[in-house]
């Protein structure tokens, strides 16, 4: 289950506890990691191939908890193992900046070059707890 980075967990925080602004994006993306991210952000996204970010969208979040709410496929994989998963707030850019949850998948996922990585709906869950 992918966890909240340190940034996005103290604009929260701030947010909440001190009344400081916080501007959410306006959309969200998966990005695909061959070393996992950390809370702080890092790890290595997938490059190579036609790779590119995909679009996510949520379920309305209840009890703290919400889900993928869109069948996503990033086409065109390179030949490399997948090991994490990133929620990004841009479609490119530098991944500590625009990271929001971080995680690793249960089982790591190898593609060919040119598979299609798919992530099924309601299969990324993020709890706030």
């Amino acid at each position: 289950m992918p966890a909240a980075t340190t940034t996005l967990a103290s604009s929260l925080l701030n947010q909440v506890l001190r009344a400081a602004p916080y501007t959410p994006p306006g959309n969200v993306y998966l990005a695909l990691f061959t070393v996992a991210p950390t809370a702080s952000g890092g790890g290595t996204e997938v490059v190579g191939g036609s790779y590119a970010r995909a679009p996510l969208t949520f379920n309305t979040s209840t009890d703290g908890t919400t889900s993928n709410a869109n069948l996503v496929q990033i086409t065109g994989m390179p030949a490399v193992t997948v090991v994490g998963l990133g929620v990004m707030s841009a479609t490119t850019g530098t991944v500590a900046s625009t990271m929001l949850f971080y995680g690793t998948l249960l089982t790591p996922k190898t593609t060919n070059s040119g598979d299609t990585f798919t992530c099924q709906v309601s299969s990324l869950n993020i709890a706030l707890s």
